[in-house]
């Protein structure tokens, strides 16, 4: 058979693209460059160890890429390929090698991207997905080797994703990556573990370091939460006992919880400027403000600094 026999029949006949038999693959790249100028989907078509090196697979003069949703690229070759908006989605490109290749604002959403390779590609604008096919099948099994197996293969994925991203100089999605492979990785401990409980908590004080407004929130909640506890425990002023009181007004107690207020901003910070001082149990609670507005606020700062100087 002719390659121009073969192209014509790759353009009518579907079934030769859905099987990995075909007769003549020397000129597989030109074939299929041709078959995606049709503008027909190109869905579910079998491509698993072909070289793909420097394929041009752009749409040009079009708002949307071609369609290869749900095909089977594995272990497939796109060294320097030209993949502009091409939709990948669904597909397995398991251990696919995309080095050097341009994957600007393709989609990559429920992919298999386990062991494929992203070095030095261009990944600006891709969707990439909530989460990566791997994580939600770990959600969705009962099984619990299969969902650490799962995970495994997700924090690797993410992983990779890390690093070559920020190879890449993409700062937040490198950091968006960091915080999903801490995640995966802390679904692998032990449901009441101590370690488990420890990363869910950093998870939640700021993300994994990727996060520094969840500490402004922390902040901001933690000296309201002070000043309210304040306000019924009590306070003293020049001898005045700061504390709610039901008999008088609602402006007179809305005054002290301002004090209450006051005194918990300046406990959380440290500056402790003496004016109200704590009473009773509020010393107790203002020493506990204080060690934790201390590590609170450097926090802060290592996050903020890492965050910038990226």
């Amino acid at each position: 058979m002719l390659a121009a026999d073969f192209r014509q029949i790759a353009v009518e006949d579907e079934r030769i693209w859905r099987q990995n038999d075909r007769e003549e693959e020397s000129e597989l790249v030109k074939m299929l460059e041709q078959r995606a100028k049709t503008g027909i989907a190109m869905d579910g078509f079998k491509l698993s160890r072909v070289d793909l090196k420097n394929i041009y697979l752009v749409n040009s003069n079009s708002r949307s890429g071609y369609n290869f949703s749900n095909c089977d690229f594995y272990r497939s070759d796109f060294q320097s390929a030209h993949c502009f908006m091409v939709d990948f989605s669904g597909c397995s490109l398991m251990k696919a090698n995309f080095k050097y290749a341009n994957l600007h604002c393709a989609n990559l959403e429920d992919c298999n991207l386990l062991g494929a390779n992203f070095e030095h590609a261009k990944l600006e604008h891709i969707q990439w997905g909530e989460d990566i096919l791997q994580e939600k099948m770990a959600r969705k099994t009962t099984d619990f080797k299969e969902r650490n197996d799962l995970y495994q293969q997700a924090e690797e994925i993410y992983r990779h994703l890390r690093i070559v991203t920020e190879d890449e100089g993409l700062f937040d999605l490198s950091g968006r990556f960091f915080r999903k492979e801490m995640v995966t990785r802390r679904k692998q401990l032990p449901l009441y573990s101590g370690a488990r409980i420890l990363s869910k908590t950093v998870d939640l004080f700021c993300g994994y370091g990727e996060e520094p407004l969840r500490i402004i929130g922390f902040t901001l909640l933690t000296i309201f939460i002070y000043a309210a506890i304040y306000l019924f425990s009590g306070l003293n002023y020049a001898g005045e006992l700061l504390q709610i009181n039901f008999d008088e007004s609602l402006g007179q107690n809305l005054y002290y919880f301002l004090d209450a207020l006051y005194f918990s901003v300046v406990t959380f910070t440290t500056l402790g400027y003496g004016d109200i001082t704590p009473q009773g149990f509020s010393r107790f609670l203002a020493a506990t403000e204080a060690l934790s507005g201390s590590f609170t606020l450097a926090l802060f700062v290592v996050v903020f600094v890492k965050k910038m100087i990226r």
